[in-house]
């Protein structure tokens, strides 16, 4: 089936402040052998001249300019809303500033998806610039998959996963129709792996070896690598996850507590800096049980018409 046939692919491209980054991955973007349909960039209220020069080199891309920093979560769910509403994407393509696509990177992808629309979400194989796979991003298989999930996943190149990065992730727009936009309140860590997982409870997300992106991060390494403050964020999230999100079952979240506090063992045992990380996880616990998540009418007000499209995009819009 050709990329034609499938539908228009909308990618969403969230930037803080890496604006050299930014025009590398636009760049990547307009050399793509299946071509995108669009591009969308949130610029997250930089403070550099990221909107400027989006505006001077790539003029027909959708720059939604926000006057405050939604962080990664909440512009992707900015972005989303305005691929779905206002672009009438069939497929949203989500990646970070710092997220270089291979040129055949979206065909890849989309020709493991196919037409099968139990296929919700597809994420990339994610390397760093020498080429070695990227510890932030590393997909893990689905536990417990059913041996027809895994040859049907074989059958299109690829792995069955639970959930996926949004370092460069494929998402079907009826999927997030039915089921959602990134919870903008997460701020950073955690949105992907909630969004993702919600998407996936009821239908299949792969991990798609011959899709190719380059993570241009400072340094190889996690995200558990001393985090420093964001280590808040990172438990926080993560028990609002575990309160409140859909997108895990009972089992799964004892198997994911599990995971978590093994995680947070290697940080601390790792880190430089332990009473930062101690006080973060202090506030973290405290605020991820006392506090949920706002809705994201709430948590995105004010931001004109990316509020509106977020508004629209959580009330199914039809998008024809």
């Amino acid at each position: 089936m050709t990329s034609a046939a499938m539908g228009r692919t909308v990618a969403v491209v969230v930037a803080y402040n890496r604006r050299d980054l930014l025009i590398e991955v636009l760049d990547a973007l307009a050399e793509q052998t299946t071509q995108v349909g669009a591009v969308v960039v949130v610029d997250n209220a930089s403070t550099d001249d990221t909107a400027a020069l989006v505006r001077e080199h790539y003029p027909t891309a959708d720059l939604v300019s926000v006057w405050r920093n939604t962080g990664g979560a909440g512009g992707f769910a900015i972005g989303a809303a305005r691929a779905v509403v206002r672009q009438k994407a069939d497929f949203v393509w989500l990646m970070d500033d710092d997220t270089v696509p291979t040129n055949t990177a979206l065909e890849a992808l989309l020709h493991s998806v196919g037409d099968d629309h139990q296929v919700t979400v597809a994420g990339s194989r994610v390397v760093w610039t020498d080429g070695r796979d990227h510890p932030m991003n590393t997909p893990r298989v689905k536990p417990f998959v059913r041996a027809a999930e895994r040859a049907a996943a074989g059958d299109s190149a690829a792995l069955p996963v639970r959930s996926s990065s949004f370092v460069s992730m494929l998402v079907r727009a009826e999927a997030v129709l039915e089921h959602g936009l990134p919870i903008a309140d997460y701020f950073i860590w955690n949105d992907d792996f909630e969004f993702s997982t919600r998407l996936l409870r009821r239908s299949r997300g792969y991990f798609v070896p011959s899709s190719v992106v380059v993570h241009k991060t400072l340094k190889l390494g996690a995200t558990d690598v001393d985090p420093g403050e964001r280590f808040y964020y990172e438990v926080r999230n993560k028990i609002w996850l575990l309160r409140c999100s859909r997108g895990l079952s009972p089992a799964e979240k004892v198997l994911y507590s599990g995971s978590s506090l093994r995680r947070w063992a290697r940080t601390f045992r790792a880190s430089t800096n332990r009473p930062v990380l101690m006080a973060g996880l202090r506030r973290g616990i405290r605020d991820g049980f006392r506090t949920r998540p706002r809705p994201n009418a709430i948590a995105l007000a004010g931001l004109g018409e990316a509020t509106d499209d977020v508004a629209a995009c959580e009330a199914g819009v039809p998008r024809a």
